[in-house]
């Protein structure tokens, strides 16, 4: 990974926003919440020190290594992809309104629907009960579909989620890869 961003770059990064890195046909979309400031400055998709997406990411074989957030552009060889429910970068989620994440769960629909995934995992159960209506949603398979697609939720791999440890996170990534099946790319 380059050089970090400076504190000035990150406070500069505010209602920036990311580039999708799209799945291929039939693959698996990973959907985060919204970028936080750190990975606005960077440009890559989880890229805060002490986030828990790319080691999760690895340790539940959906890579055969650790990847670094700047290596993003190769997850569709993976059969992975990402995007996020809001667009907007912002210190933290909590900043995101309702509205924001429901026509994010809008956008996101007419994304499956255009590119095909297989499954669309939403990482941050709050955001997915909000963006969907669906206030008794839980970790895991969802009943709903979303544009075609498989629904599924994980936990927020964020560092602030101390509900999960990065082994239990690892675990509920890894129920998703074996329920997924293989991908092909």
């Amino acid at each position: 990974m380059t050089s970090r961003p400076t504190t000035a770059e990150i406070a500069a990064a505010q209602d920036r926003t990311i580039p999708d890195v799209v799945p291929p046909r039939g693959g698996v979309l990973l959907c985060g919440i919204n970028p936080g400031l750190y990975s606005a400055a960077t440009g890559w998709h989880f890229a805060r020190p002490g986030n828990r997406f790319w080691p999760a990411l690895h340790r539940s074989g959906f890579t055969d290594r650790l990847l670094t957030p700047d290596e993003q552009r190769l997850l569709p060889a993976y059969g992975l992809g990402i995007t996020n429910l809001a667009a907007r970068a912002t210190a933290t989620a909590a900043e995101l309104t309702r509205a924001e994440l429901e026509e994010g769960g809008a956008l996101l629909e007419e994304f499956v629907r255009r590119h095909a995934p297989r499954v669309v995992a939403v990482l941050g159960v709050t955001a997915y009960r909000t963006a969907f209506g669906r206030p008794k949603a839980r970790i895991g398979p969802q009943e709903a579909m979303l544009g075609g697609a498989r629904t599924w939720i994980l936990p927020n791999p964020s560092g602030l989620n101390a509900h999960y440890t990065a082994e239990t996170l690892a675990g509920e990534f890894r129920v998703l890869r074996k329920a997924a099946g293989p991908v092909t790319t």
